[in-house]
């Protein structure tokens, strides 16, 4: 049995997804009638690595919950045709490959799982993690430290035993929350 865990955040630290998701979402507000003219560096300072549910009421205040779930469902859909601007982390796939025998390792991101499954599958590196932790997993999204708690469980380590990977402040700050060892990283893939 592998004593050892290391959890990766997807979007930023796997994967650079940032114009995958702004692309999808800057769909799914049109197909609903916002033509936003979203602009990609806002999206990226104030948008990315957030939760929708968090950052949709700001782009659109007095947004009904039932709309925003709705486009967040159509970006779902949608957010496959945009998975040719995505790019791979090298260098961590390559860490994974070297400690893969000796550790538990596991996603734990925000972004839904029908996402997390397209991208991994696009890629041909589904079959590198052990566990997956997705948004529809959780209750409180990162800075709460709940989808690491949740691995750390399912993994049945404690925090001293795993080490996470992390890209963005709220990201960080939920590894901290958690008890385990933290590395950032930094996005130039």
């Amino acid at each position: 049995m592998k004593n050892k865990l290391a959890i990766f955040d997807l979007d930023g630290t796997l994967f650079d997804t940032t114009e995958v998701n702004y692309r999808a979402y800057d769909k799914a507000l049109h197909e609903y009638g916002y033509n936003l003219g979203l602009d990609y560096r806002y999206y990226c300072d104030f948008c990315h690595g957030n939760s929708y549910k968090a950052f949709l009421p700001q782009l659109i205040p007095g947004i009904t919950l039932k709309e925003r779930e709705a486009i967040h469902e159509y970006k779902q859909i949608i957010y496959p045709e945009f998975l040719c601007f995505a790019s791979k982390n090298q260098q961590l796939f390559s860490l994974i490959e070297c400690i893969r025998t000796t550790y538990v390792i596991a996603i734990a991101t925000t972004a839904s799982r029908k996402n997390v499954h397209e991208i991994l599958q696009t890629y041909q590196v589904t079959d590198l993690f052990d566990i997956i932790v997705a948004q529809e997993d959780v209750e409180k999204y990162k800075p709460d430290p709940e989808c690491f708690l949740l691995v750390m469980k399912m993994a049945q380590l404690r925090p001293e035993q795993a080490l996470i990977f992390e890209d963005s402040d709220q990201g960080i700050a939920a590894a901290k929350a958690s008890g385990a060892a933290c590395v950032r990283v930094f996005n130039n893939f």
